[in-house]
């Protein structure tokens, strides 16, 4: 049984994969700010760009280390966001609006507990009622990224309910725009 289970994920991961090296070959119009301009002598000047590092942890809000920016926790089996769920997002919203120069990539994760594909859904469903709701809060849509792991990216590994509970989660990870 439980190798059954391992070649399901395998199969579920290879899906996943195959979606996003699909959707890597395409095409997208350049924007304003990556047109190159054409200056007083008739030659074409690419337009400055801010070579200033970010310093985030790649774990995100996760790691702990990023001030401002926190992890959204949520009950079993649901999408919906808890009070306390809100006043994080509010909190993570007026972080981005200081950094006006950040991207944000909200990853939806759940416990183990059910299908791969049902929490793979679940994931996605987390992501997308936060992003939802940081663009109600006023944020520009174009800043925020979602992606599922579903089960795939645990806190804790361990079988309870305090672990599960860390594990219901939709964590952010930040990127220079």
């Amino acid at each position: 049984m439980s190798t059954l289970k391992n070649i399901t994920k395998f199969i579920a991961i290879l899906a996943i994969a195959g979606s996003f090296i699909s959707c890597r070959g395409k095409e997208e119009k350049p924007n304003e700010e990556t047109t190159p301009t054409e200056n007083t002598t008739g030659t074409q000047e690419s337009p400055a760009i801010d070579s200033t590092a970010m310093s985030f942890d790649p774990a995100g809000s996760d790691s702990g280390k990023i001030d401002g920016l926190k992890t959204v926790f949520f009950d079993y089996d649901k999408s919906t966001l808890s009070a306390e769920a809100k006043r994080t997002i509010q909190g993570n919203v007026d972080w981005m609006k200081k950094n006006a120069n950040t991207k944000v990539q909200i990853e939806g994760h759940c416990d183990n507990r059910g299908s791969i594909e049902y929490n793979v859904a679940l994931g996605e469903r987390r992501a997308n009622t936060v992003k939802d709701y940081m663009v109600s809060l006023g944020l520009s849509g174009n800043r925020l990224a979602t992606i599922s792991y579903g089960e795939e990216k645990p806190l804790v590994s361990s079988e309870s309910e305090s672990a599960w509970k860390k594990n219901r989660r939709a964590n952010f990870v930040p990127s220079a725009m």
